[in-house]
C-alpha cells in the first residue's frame, strides 16, 4: 500500500514537473516595452502565408506546406469555417478533408507555426463567410451580433472547436502562436461591443488566459472603432496600394505598444464571374513586403495559396448588386490553385532571405499535370426526366413558394412546379416583382425550355402555353453572401411570381439531392437510354455523362467545357464546382489527380443548365485557362 502511494505520488510530480517544464522551454506572447512577439524568450518576426485546408485536398496538404516552407515561411494563418464542419445542426465532421488536427499536425511536422482564425465568422469569400445557412431557419435572427439564438448556435459550435484547438497551442506543445477572434468585424454594420465581450469571454473560457487573442480590421478609423476590443490584440491588414507608414500609425493609434502586425496583407484578388482575372504585380508585392519586413513588422500574405471552391462553396458580394465568386481561388497568388510554385513566389522568396534564414535545398516542383485530351458525353435526361432519382423524398406542396432553408435544402438546387392557369398563346410575361429569385431560375413549360430569371438582372421573362401545362422553375442557389450587411442571404423563391396578372400558387417544390444520386453511382450505374424527344431537347437543364478511360496515370489536370453554358460537374462523384465559361473570366475546372482511377473508369456527370453544345464535347487540358472575360455579371 505504501509503495504504491508513493508510486503515485512520484507520477503526480513527474506531471507536474514535466507541464512547468513545458510551459517554461515554451512561450509566446508580447514584449510592449520592445514592441514585438517574444517566442520562448526571444524576439521574434513571423513572416506567414494562407493557406485554407477546406480549398485544398487533403492528399496535397503537405506538398504545399512543404512548399511554404521552402519559401522561408516560418508561420501559416488558416480559417476554420464553421459550415465546412456543421454543415446540418448538430452534425460535427472533422474526417477526411475536414480532418484540422490532422492539418495541424501537418503544419507542426513541417515546422511550421500556425495563426488560426476559427471565426464564428470567417468572410474569406466563403459560402456565407463560414456561418452555416442552418442559422437562416431562425427568421430575424441578427448575424454576428448578442442576438440570442445566434449565441446559443456559437456556444455550442465553441464548445465542440476549441477544446480540439487547446493541445495544439504553442504553450500546450502545439503549434499554434496567436487567435483571432471573428473577423473584420469593423467592417460589418451592427458593431455590437457585447457579442465581441461573449466571444473573449468564450474563448478564454476554452484556451486560457495565456493565449495571445487577436483582432484583424481594415485600414479605416470606422472598422478598427468597431472592430478591436480591450484583451484582443489589434492588428490590421491592407494591400499594395496603401501607404505603410499610415496604415501602421493606424495599428499605433488602437495599440499603442506592441508589434506591427499585418494580418492580410494581399498578394492577389478575388474573382467573380464576369470579372476579368486579377492580378497583382509580383515586383510591386515582393517590394511592399520588403518594407515591411524592413520596419520589423509580422506580416501575413493572404493568399500564399489559394485553392479551390469546390462543391458549393464559393461565396458571393452584394453591394449595388449580386456578384457570385468563380469557382477558382487561384488569386493570383504565390502558389497557383494547382499549388505550382510562380515567378512571384521566387521573388517573395528573395525578399525573405533578406531577414531570415531560408531552408536550403530546391523549392518542390510543380505537380505532374497531363492532357487527357476530349471525351463525349451523352445526355442521360431533362431535369424533369430523371426528378425521381434525383429527388427521392418527393415534393413538398404549399401554396405560396417556400424558400431553401425553410426547405433544409441549404445549397444546390430545387426545383419549383406549378401549371398555367390560363392558355397564353401569347408571349406572357413572368415576373419577379420583389427581385425574389435567389439566385438563378430556369423556366420551362412542358419540358421545353423558355428562358430565365436572374437575381438583380432580370426579372421578367415571356412564356407560352396551354392552360394546365406544367411550369417547372429550377431554381439555382450561387452561393451566400460572404461580406456586409447582406449575409442573412435567402434562397430560392423569395416571394410569388406573377404570370400576367395573376400570382401564381399551387406549388410543389422538389429538394433536389443531385450530390447524393452521382455520389451512389448515378447515372452511370443505372444508364437507361434518352428517348429521341427528349435528346432533341439541347436547351435547358439537363444531365450529361461521360467516361475518361485509364490510362495508367492520375496525375493534375484542367477541364475545358468549351461551348457549355453554365453549370455543374462532377468526377468519380467528386463536386468539382461550377463552370460558367459563357460570362468567365474562368474557363477550366481544377481536378486534382488523386480523384481520378488509374485503372477504373473515371465517371464525369455535367448538370448543363442552359444549353448543350451540339459536339457535347469536354477535354481535359495540363494547364489552366482563368482570364478570358466572355460577357458581364
Amino acid at each position: 500500500m505504501a509503495a504504491a502511494a508513493l508510486l503515485l505520488l512520484f507520477a503526480v510530480s513527474f506531471a507536474f514537473s514535466s507541464e512547468n517544464l513545458v510551459s517554461a522551454e515554451r512561450s509566446f506572447c508580447i514584449d510592449y516595452k520592445n514592441n514585438c512577439f517574444l517566442k520562448d524568450g526571444k524576439p521574434f518576426q513571423y513572416i506567414s502565408g494562407s493557406i485554407h485546408y477546406s480549398r485544398v485536398p487533403r492528399y496535397y496538404w503537405k506538398d504545399r506546406l512543404v512548399k511554404m516552407y521552402m519559401a522561408g515561411l516560418n508561420a501559416v494563418q488558416v480559417y476554420v469555417p464553421w459550415n465546412f464542419h456543421e454543415p446540418v445542426h448538430g452534425v460535427y465532421n472533422f474526417t477526411g478533408d475536414r480532418d484540422l488536427e490532422y492539418f495541424l499536425s501537418l503544419a507542426n511536422q513541417t515546422g511550421l507555426l500556425v495563426i488560426l482564425r476559427p471565426g464564428p465568422y470567417i468572410c474569406a469569400e466563403w459560402e456565407m463567410g463560414g456561418l452555416p445557412a442552418w442559422l437562416l431557419q431562425k427568421p430575424n435572427i441578427v448575424l454576428r451580433s448578442a442576438d440570442t439564438d445566434y449565441l446559443e448556435a456559437v456556444n455550442n459550435w465553441l464548445a465542440i472547436l476549441l477544446p480540439k484547438i487547446k493541445p495544439w497551442l504553442y504553450i500546450n506543445g502545439g503549434n499554434i502562436i496567436t487567435v483571432q477572434v471573428e473577423n473584420e468585424y469593423g467592417s460589418y454594420f451592427a458593431c455590437d461591443y457585447n457579442y465581441m465581450r461573449h466571444l473573449r469571454t468564450m474563448f478564454r473560457f476554452f484556451l486560457g488566459e495565456d493565449v495571445i487573442l487577436f483582432t484583424t480590421d481594415g485600414n479605416t478609423d470606422k472598422e478598427m472603432t468597431c472592430g478591436t476590443l480591450d484583451g484582443l490584440y489589434a492588428t490590421v491588414d491592407f494591400g499594395t496600394d496603401t501607404n505603410i507608414s499610415d496604415a501602421f500609425n493606424r495599428q499605433r493609434r488602437y495599440e499603442p505598444r506592441g508589434p506591427l502586425v499585418n494580418s492580410e496583407f494581399y498578394t492577389g484578388w478575388l474573382d467573380h464571374w464576369g470579372d476579368r482575372h486579377a492580378v497583382v504585380d509580383a515586383q510591386k508585392v515582393s517590394r511592399v513586403l520588403g518594407e515591411m519586413l524592413a520596419m520589423g513588422a509580422n506580416v501575413n500574405m493572404y493568399m500564399f495559396e489559394g485553392g479551390t471552391n469546390f462543391g458549393y462553396w464559393n461565396g458571393a458580394d452584394h453591394d449595388t448588386r449580386f456578384r457570385s465568386v468563380i469557382t477558382s481561388y487561384d488569386y493570383d497568388a504565390p502558389l497557383t490553385e494547382a499549388g505550382d510554385p510562380t515567378e512571384k513566389l521566387l521573388a517573395m522568396r528573395d525578399v525573405i532571405k533578406l531577414f531570415r534564414e531560408v531552408p536550403s535545398g530546391p523549392m518542390p516542383p510543380a505537380t505532374p499535370k497531363f492532357a487527357y485530351g476530349f471525351v463525349t458525353l451523352k445526355k442521360v435526361g431533362n431535369i424533369n426526366g430523371v426528378l425521381d432519382t434525383i429527388s427521392p423524398l418527393g415534393p413538398v406542396t404549399s401554396k405560396y413558394p417556400l424558400m431553401f432553408e425553410e426547405m433544409k435544402q441549404y445549397y444546390g438546387f430545387m426545383l419549383y412546379r406549378t401549371t398555367l392557369p390560363q392558355d397564353l398563346s401569347e408571349p406572357t410575361p413572368l415576373i419577379s416583382p420583389l427581385n425574389g429569385v435567389h439566385d438563378r431560375a430556369y423556366v420551362s413549360v412542358n419540358g421545353v425550355y423558355q428562358g430565365l430569371l436572374e437575381r438583380d438582372a432580370v426579372l421578367v421573362m415571356n412564356v407560352t402555353g396551354q392552360q394546365g401545362d406544367i411550369l417547372d422553375i429550377l431554381v439555382e442557389n450561387m452561393g451566400r453572401v460572404n461580406f456586409g450587411s447582406k449575409i442573412n442571404d435567402y434562397k430560392g423563391l423569395m416571394s410569388n411570381l406573377i404570370l400576367g396578372k395573376d400570382a401564381l400558387t399551387d406549388w410543389k417544390i422538389y429538394p433536389l439531392d443531385i450530390d447524393g444520386a452521382i455520389s451512389s453511382g448515378w447515372p452511370h450505374s443505372n444508364q437507361k437510354s434518352v428517348s429521341s424527344k427528349q435528346a432533341a431537347l439541347s436547351a435547358g437543364p439537363a444531365v450529361y455523362m461521360g467516361t475518361l478511360q485509364p490510362n495508367g496515370l492520375a496525375w493534375d489536370t484542367f477541364l475545358k467545357l468549351k461551348e457549355w453554358t453554365k453549370g455543374q460537374v462532377w468526377i468519380n462523384g467528386v463536386n468539382l464546382g461550377r463552370y460558367w465559361p459563357a460570362r468567365g473570366p474562368q474557363q477550366t475546372l481544377y481536378v486534382p489527380g488523386p480523384l481520378l482511377s488509374t485503372s477504373l473508369p473515371n465517371n464525369i456527370t455535367l448538370l448543363e443548365l442552359e444549353a448543350a453544345p451540339a459536339h457535347l464535347r469536354v477535354i481535359f487540358m495540363d494547364w489552366p485557362q482563368l482570364n478570358i472575360t466572355a460577357g458581364k455579371s
